[in-house]
């Protein structure tokens, strides 16, 4: 470890301890979701499951609650409900991450862990450099920077970043989420046989490439692997305009299905389907575990998006990433489900058969406050429901169309509103509730919603509404949270 990183390690722990006290005060301090201990978090980085341990890092920024010179913050669980907060694994400290140690992945090789990452570099006019770099590790927790593995090639701007690595069959692939001259996102393909030396293979697709139309000035963090034998590239795109219920946050985040032609460099594909449809989730990444399952976490923020209108930016801090999620192919759609590990959050279990409420709203006994987790069965809605979550956030469906609102997070008199059209009726609603949180999980995760929520830290009340009848069953566990250490 150089001066510099020891420098600034000691440095981002001074902001913890300065802002411990104000931090861990804060209401709207999660139970169950990760957060940085001060400061901001974006993307998850380097996930993955090594040596009988999960591996999450994510891009910190310790000294502001803005975006900056970012490093890597890195947490460690072997069952995804106790973790354990590790130093920093990488800092902005070479001359090729100066100004931030940008989003990459993980893998494994020789009983070691490699880590690629974007070094993002400025000059004094403020133009930018960018570097694909690697940095190793014998015991996950000490990191040796190599240096820089993948250099701009021509073609592309120095919007240039995030490097996905994974191995098929005996090769290394490196996908990039970049930005063309003509000012077109793209997704761009890299082979290696060492993880050393990286072989530029073009782009395997992007804006205005054959298969699609103008669909975004830049793609960021790339994600490419196989399901149920169909390959996915997860994506975030910028640049799309909004279009009917699709596409309002301010930046999107979905995948592509089809076949990834490694040779030719080509990935034949179907639309693009969004992964959630609530107001936070952006730059998703995923990791196959040992069990065989593929997993993905998120940000649940989007860039650009009134980040600072975020009431948490007072106490020094702002973001969190979503609960981890299996995922899987169901022949036509990626399905999402939150891993079997976190029934262990669970308390007792407070069930209700066979509720019917006819044109009325009303509390369900002992269902209430948060955190908590709720499982509801529909057995009827002849018009219209609603779930209305401490006199703040609403889920009502009508007319196939469920939506979720709340207020605005800048102009607090205004209602903001996410939406999706069912392409069935709506049977389950599966919701993880936070102190200032919200995921819903529709139709055994057909469709997500995830959002930041601020509700009144006193205010508990669940409230249902039916227009006409509607009947339904619910369970409601009080969660404990993940263990930190």
């Amino acid at each position: 470890m150089s001066e510099k990183d020891q420098q600034l390690r000691a440095l981002a722990q001074e902001e913890i301890d300065k802002y411990k006290d104000k931090v861990e005060a804060d209401p709207y301090r999660q139970s169950f979701h990760h957060m940085p201990p001060v400061g901001l978090l974006n993307d998850p980085n380097g996930f993955i499951h090594w040596k009988g341990t999960y591996h999450l890092f994510y891009q910190w920024m310790p000294f502001d609650t803005g975006h900056g010179a970012k490093f890597w913050g890195h947490y460690i669980s072997k069952d995804f409900v106790n973790w354990t907060h590790e130093k920093a694994a990488l800092t902005p400290s070479d001359w090729f991450d100066k100004n931030g140690v940008y989003s990459g992945s993980a893998v494994t090789k020789d009983d070691l862990l490699y880590l690629f990452y974007t070094g993002n570099v400025k000059d004094e006019e403020g133009n930018r450099e960018t570097y694909q770099c690697l940095a190793v590790s014998e015991d996950g927790i000490n990191f040796e920077k190599k240096g820089v593995v993948v250099n701009l090639p021509e073609g592309y701007t120095a919007h240039f970043r995030d490097p996905k690595v994974w191995k098929k069959a005996d090769q290394w692939f490196m996908i990039i989420g970049a930005q063309s001259k003509n000012m077109e996102g793209k997704a761009v393909l890299f082979r290696s046989n060492d993880l050393f030396d990286w072989e530029f293979l073009g782009n395997i697709t992007g804006s205005n490439e054959e298969q699609l139309g103008d669909f975004g000035y830049m793609w960021e963090c790339p994600d490419v692997f196989e399901l149920n034998g169909k390959d996915i590239l997860i994506v975030s795109p910028q640049g799309l305009e909004e279009d009917g219920m699709n596409y309002a946050n301010t930046y999107q985040s979905g995948y592509f299905a089809g076949t990834l032609d490694y040779e030719q460099a080509e990935f034949t594909h179907g639309t693009f389907s969004e992964l959630d449809r609530g107001f936070e989730f952006y730059a998703p990444q995923t990791t196959l575990d040992d069990n065989g399952r593929r997993i993905l976490i998120g940000w649940m923020g989007v860039p650009d998006q009134y980040e600072q209108a975020h009431p948490t930016i007072e106490n020094q801090w702002v973001h969190c990433l979503t609960i981890p999620r299996e995922l899987t192919w169901n022949g036509e759609q990626i399905i999402q489900q939150p891993v079997e590990e976190l029934k262990e959050m669970r308390g007792p279990v407070l069930l209700h058969s066979s509720i019917t409420i006819e044109n009325d709203q009303k509390a369900v006994r002992g269902v209430e406050g948060k955190p908590v987790e709720l499982n509801i069965e529909f057995e009827e809605i002849e018009d219209q429901f609603a779930i209305e979550l401490f006199q703040n956030v609403s889920l009502s469906y009508k007319d196939s169309i469920l939506t979720l609102s709340r207020p605005h997070l800048e102009d607090k008199k205004r209602t903001e509103f996410r939406r999706v059209k069912l392409e069935e009726k709506l049977t389950k609603l599966h919701l993880f509730i936070d102190y200032s949180s919200l995921e819903v999980f529709v139709n055994d995760g057909k469709e997500v919603f995830t959002s930041r929520i601020f509700p009144q830290a006193e205010e508990e009340r669940i409230l249902f509404t039916s227009l006409g009848t509607t009947t339904f069953s619910i369970e409601q566990w009080k969660l404990e949270g993940f263990q930190f250490s």
